[in-house]
């Protein structure tokens, strides 16, 4: 298994722990506001397991886990035996995924080898391909929610909003879906030189905006949050 990026430290990817986070290259989505084109391009350094498993021996007594972003990382044939070694070392593990492969998920999920999950939620469903920019087997990402969601690990669906791509009511018909969900939190667009369509393109949610999205549906989760 190898990855094309490493995040030494993080305090905000896995709620309450200290994590590393390892970013796979490659993805089978085209998402137009993707703040990182060169991992959906899988291009960037080459980071090899023994560098990682180096890295996490010497830390053990700084990190709690490891996160696996991509990209997607359930691409990658590799992934399976790769977390199972990083939960022989102790690790807790989470897995970002935008909830294409179920299978897969499932197997890490019924061995006991994923912690936490976080699944992308892209779209409603009948916008899923427009947002994503690619052809989408829209049942493998509902039978992905539906296993996340009847597992005893923790979890959390995500979305990213911007105006271009995803209107007030798109949002409140996502939050419908997942209702009774542990977590669900909105990340309002932030532009940058690293988005995938270009930079310019696409617009945050007003704060006014998410503020009555809130009202509206944070009774719908366990716990709900805007990120900015």
């Amino acid at each position: 298994m190898e990855f094309r990026g490493h995040q030494k430290s993080s305090f905000i990817d896995y709620p309450d722990k200290i994590c590393t986070v390892l970013f796979t290259g490659g993805c089978n989505f085209r998402c137009h506001y993707c703040h990182n084109s060169d991992l959906v391009y899988n291009i960037g350094e080459t980071i090899k397991e023994d560098f990682v498993f180096d890295y996490l021996d010497k830390r053990k007594k700084m990190l709690d886990a490891v996160c696996i972003s991509g990209g997607e990382p359930t691409l990658h044939d590799g992934l399976y035996d790769f977390i199972k070694k990083v939960k022989s070392t102790g690790y807790l593990v989470k897995l970002d995924t935008n909830g294409t492969n179920p299978d897969i998920l499932k197997k890490l999920i019924e061995d006991e080898l994923v912690d936490y999950v976080a699944m992308d939620i892209k779209a409603p469903i009948e916008k899923y391909s427009k947002v994503t920019n690619a052809n989408i087997d829209i049942e493998k990402i509902i039978e992905s929610i539906n296993i996340i969601k009847s597992s005893d690990i923790d979890y959390e669906f995500r979305t990213t909003v911007c105006i271009e791509l995803l209107t007030q009511e798109d949002i409140l018909k996502i939050a419908e879906y997942l209702k009774g969900s542990k977590r669900y939190y909105l990340q309002n667009f932030k532009d940058g030189s690293t988005v995938l369509d270009g930079q310019n393109k696409f617009s945050p949610f007003s704060r006014e905006t998410l503020r009555e999205i809130e009202e509206q549906i944070k009774s719908y989760f366990g716990i709900f949050k805007i990120r900015n």
